[in-house]
This record gives C-alpha cells, structure tokens and sequence, in this order.
C-alpha cells in the first residue's frame, strides 16, 4: 500500500480499491475481499475496513449486503445532487470568518432532552466546550456554541483555544484522523434565554436561531454534535437546491 499520512488510514483504503474498480482489477459484478482478508492485507481493524466499504458505496461503486459480501456494482463514481443545508465546505468556511473564544470546557452525562437533542444515547458521556463565535472584522457575537464531543478528545482542548478560527470537527480529523461524512443539521426559531443574552449582548426574550448540528463518521457513528443560538439579526441560513442527475 502507498504511504500517504496525509489521510486518515480507511480513506487511503477507498481510494486504492476505488482505483482497482476503475481500473477493472475489480471488474463490475466480482466481488471484493472480504472484511477479513482486507483487514490482512492492511494490517488494520475490522472498524477501519468497513469504513472504507462504506465511502465506496456512498459513491455508487458497490453495494453491501449481509452474508453475500460487498459487490461492484460500477466502475464510475456517481454524480447525483441532493438537497442540503449548506455543506461541508460550507462549514469550514464559516469557521475561517467566525472566530472561536473558549468560555470553558467540561464533561458531562445526556440525560432526557439534552441526549435527544444530541442525538445521543439517553447517560452517555461527553466533553462540553462552550463558546462565543465572534465576527472576525467587527468583534461583535454572533453566536453561542455549545459543541459536543467523545470524552476520549478530551486533550485537544489547548488546540481548540490555540486554533479560534479552524472548526473542531476539522482539528478532531486532522489529529485524529476521524472524519465527518455527513452532517445533519436542524435550524428552529427559540427565544434567547437569560444566560446566553448575557454573553451576545442582547435583551433575554429576543427572537433567535437555534442550529443544532450532529457529525457522523463513515460508519454513520456520531462522534459530535454542536447547538448554536444566534441572534436572528445577525444570522442567515441560505440553501442551495440543485436538481439531482440520473
């Protein structure tokens, strides 16, 4: 296998079995190793391989299915367009405009609507780290964030204070090579509460977004999830829909 430390290691796997489809190595309707024999071949975990399998069948080159092992289905990567709420991109974007302060870090259990909120399995732990997201020309908030991760990231608390203007979704990838294959996003009207006014400047009781996001890995495994409150004069949700090709 080629060395490439520049991705996480079930990336490298794609894209080497997505170059073997391509290049017919694994011609359409074969069968790929199984999950054990690729596990041998790079000397990894079963959690690894299947992340890699399931980045091939996110891009409509096989198809998976219990007890029959994972099939090509094509040698072209699909090219569809599906509605969303902004992408990724997106994302990283606002991180580089809106800069991050720490207000404090912290561990804590989900219990009831906070672990519904989350997504979360209703005791399970996570490290908190609240923050003020700040316009990078003006100063001015424009958010609170409340961003949810593993406990077991918990050092990367420093990097995420040394590093206001780069997502923590994108510092967890970059440290720990655990990268976000979906997010899920859901925006609703809410009346700021007394504490958050507080910090953004505003009056207890004003109209504001609420954003609550959830990262899913590629095993559709949530390892974060973030809920953010703006002041709705300060904040725009814009959505692009583009129609899907066939």
């Amino acid at each position: 296998m080629k060395k490439n430390n520049t991705k996480p290691l079930f990336a490298r796997i794609a894209q080497e079995l997505t170059d073997g489809i391509v290049a017919h190595t694994y011609p359409v309707g074969s069968v790929l190793p199984g999950e054990l024999e690729l596990c041998e071949i790079y000397n990894t975990s079963r959690h690894t391989v299947r992340a890699a399998l399931n980045e091939l069948q996110q891009r409509g080159l096989v198809s998976r299915k219990k007890n029959a092992g994972t099939r090509v289905e094509s040698a072209t990567p699909k090219n569809d367009f599906r509605s969303s709420l902004g992408s990724i991109e997106d994302l990283v974007q606002f991180g580089s405009t809106h800069v991050r302060v720490v207000q404090s870090a912290r561990q804590l259990v989900a219990h009831g609507e906070l672990a519904k909120t989350l997504g979360s399995i209703d005791g399970a732990p996570w490290l908190c780290i609240s923050s003020l997201r700040m316009d990078s020309q003006t100063a001015e908030p424009v958010g609170f964030t409340d961003v949810y991760v593993d406990p077991q990231y918990e050092d990367i608390i420093e990097t995420v204070k040394a590093s206001p203007d780069v997502l923590i979704s994108t510092l967890i990838e970059r440290r720990y090579g655990r990268r976000v294959a979906e997010i899920r996003q859901v925006v609703r009207a809410v009346l700021i509460e007394q504490k958050v006014a507080a910090v953004l400047n505003v009056q207890p009781g004003v109209a504001g977004l609420e954003i609550v996001r959830q990262y899913f890995d590629a095993e559709e495994t949530i390892f974060e999830a973030s809920v953010t409150v703006h002041p709705a004069n300060r904040i725009a949700v814009a959505m692009r829909l583009q129609r899907s090709v066939s």
